[in-house]
């Protein structure tokens, strides 16, 4: 279980920080308009990656263990056809709504030309039911690697579609709209590689011949029941980021324009407020990659009725989200300017991108919140309050932008991330009944914090003389940026780890935890 949890958690970083890193040699490419034009029309590619990828493989996973331990090959077989069957019109429908209603959906966002980004976005759902399929049986079976193969090569190649296309159709004269389109294109490049990769498994292991004929078909609502209900109710627990995302699609820039910008300078304004998304992204995966990688040792402690012990579990997946989240939070926050030129040749909206910094720490904890109450058993109250937070999200923008303009969209977006943190933390107050963190824990948190930010803040104004030496603000921004980093999460950490925050056995759990101990007091190593 362990090694499988590895091997997807390992994948899992990688395509997230493939998908995060993309974003800035790929704004450096269109620029912040064109870099709006594809982030209004990415969600929705979005919501096919999570339904191939995190919510009904998981579904098919838990449901072909169950049926497997009936014996019945018979049966398993037909579980897999309803299952297909069922998977193929969920990514039908979803093509044809999206497909169908691209010039409505376009219109609702003020802008026309979107709808032929809509309508490319819109094939991917044509891929889902093969790879969901697929993988979940694998999955099922506890082999993860052509889960993992599978993602990873989908990422790539569709990396590597986005830059590449978008690149060549810019220097050949065609418009942000028609870059933006071939970058869209990567979603059926990356899906149909992903599909190409589990079908080689299948033949190379010819584990196709135990696939059922279609004269097995049985009428099994109850199993047709379980896959919709468990697998968006998994589905849209894993959407919080994206949901937040595709509210600011759907009504950010028409409100800029609304409150009186004209269309050019909103579609820029809009594509600054992007940048924040792949640093958000980034700051997130350390932390919740480490924290989730912790679940199945909740499910088991659950299982076992080992209350100790699924306390200390629990409680060490919140300290790693709550540290990395807070830290990485923080550091951004201090650096932002630099980042900013760094990344995106120049510092325009740096204040908003500081204020977007702040929800790293909220997503990361939230992450971590929502797989350990699944983990615990409660696979829809999740789900409903993150649709909650989401149609939150949509309303507080209509309050804010108006008057605060992509500030107000930020403040939106924190407000909402709030309102799900405070749910979900009552609710696993409610069920273990026993405070989640010492004070202890917090109050050396934000002494750590504090005197990173500090330092962080003279390094920067000692620091700054560097833009005077370089023929270029990017260079030194750069060089600024990179070594604030080392510094400020240097001290940051051996703060931490001197103040005896994490025990022995809890820092051997991180990444490099063993060396980490030689920074534990002599009373806790």
């Amino acid at each position: 279980m362990l090694k499988g949890a590895f091997i997807l958690t390992f994948a899992a970083i990688l395509t997230k920080v493939l998908s995060a890193i993309y974003r800035v040699p790929f704004q450096n490419i269109v620029g912040d308009v064109g870099f709006y034009i594809y982030q209004q029309v990415y969600p929705f590619y979005g919501i096919a990656l999570v339904f191939s990828t995190y919510g009904f493989p998981v579904v098919i996973s838990k449901l072909y263990v169950e049926f497997s331990e009936k014996k019945d090959q018979q049966l398993l077989k037909k579980f897999i056809l309803v299952s297909f069957t069922v998977l193929f019109l969920v990514g039908l429908l979803a093509f044809f709504v999206l497909y169908i209603g691209a010039d409505w959906i376009a219109l609702k966002m003020k802008d026309q030309n979107l709808a032929m980004l809509l309508r490319i976005s819109s094939i991917a759902f044509l891929f889902m039911p093969f790879i969901a399929l697929i993988r979940g049986i694998y999955q099922g079976k506890g082999d993860m690697v052509p889960t993992a193969v599978s993602q990873v090569g989908e990422q790539f190649i569709r990396v590597a579609t986005i830059l590449v296309v978008s690149a060549v159709l810019l220097n050949n004269g065609y418009s942000l709209y028609f870059a933006s389109g071939g970058a869209v294109f990567g979603s059926i490049t990356g899906a149909l590689t992903s599909t190409c990769i589990l079908i080689i498994f299948l033949i190379s292991r010819k584990e196709y011949k135990r696939f059922p004929k279609g004269k097995q078909m049985i009428k099994t609502p109850g199993l047709i029941k379980a896959l919709l209900i468990q697998g968006f109710a998994v589905c849209f627990s894993g959407m919080l980021l994206i949901l937040i995302q595709l509210a600011d699609s759907m009504n950010l820039y028409s409100l800029l324009v609304f409150s009186g910008i004209d269309e050019y300078s909103a579609k820029e304004l809009k594509g600054i407020y992007d940048r924040g998304q792949p640093l958000i992204q980034l700051g997130t995966v350390a932390a919740t990659s480490i924290s989730l990688s912790l679940v199945p040792l909740i499910s088991s402690a659950k299982i076992n009725k080992t209350n100790e012990f699924l306390k200390e579990q629990i409680q060490l997946a919140l300290k790693i989200s709550i540290v990395i989240g807070a830290g990485a939070t923080a550091g951004l926050w201090c650096i932002i300017a630099p980042v900013n030129t760094m990344l995106f040749e120049n510092s325009d909206g740096s204040e908003i991108l500081g204020t977007l910094s702040l929800m790293i720490v909220l997503m990361s904890v939230i992450m971590t919140l929502i797989a350990v109450l699944q983990g615990l058993g409660y696979m829809f109250f999740p789900a409903v309050i993150v649709m909650v937070g989401a149609v939150l999200k949509y309303f507080l923008n209509r309050i804010f932008v108006p008057d605060y303009g992509t500030l107000g969209a930020a403040i939106a977006s924190l407000l909402a991330l709030f309102l799900v943190f405070v749910i979900f933390t009552i609710k696993i107050i409610f069920i273990l009944r026993v405070p989640l963190l010492s004070k202890r824990f917090f109050i050396i948190t934000i002494l750590a914090i504090s005197s990173m930010v500090i330092l962080l803040e003279g390094y920067l104004g000692v620091t700054n003389f560097l833009y005077s030496l370089v023929y270029s603000d990017r260079l030194a921004s750069t060089v600024q940026a990179l070594s604030a980093v080392i510094i400020g999460g240097g001290v940051y950490l051996f703060i931490i780890i001197k103040s005896g925050v994490f025990q022995a056995n809890e820092l051997k759990v991180l990444p490099f935890g063993r060396r980490l101990l030689r920074l534990l007091p002599k009373k806790l190593g």
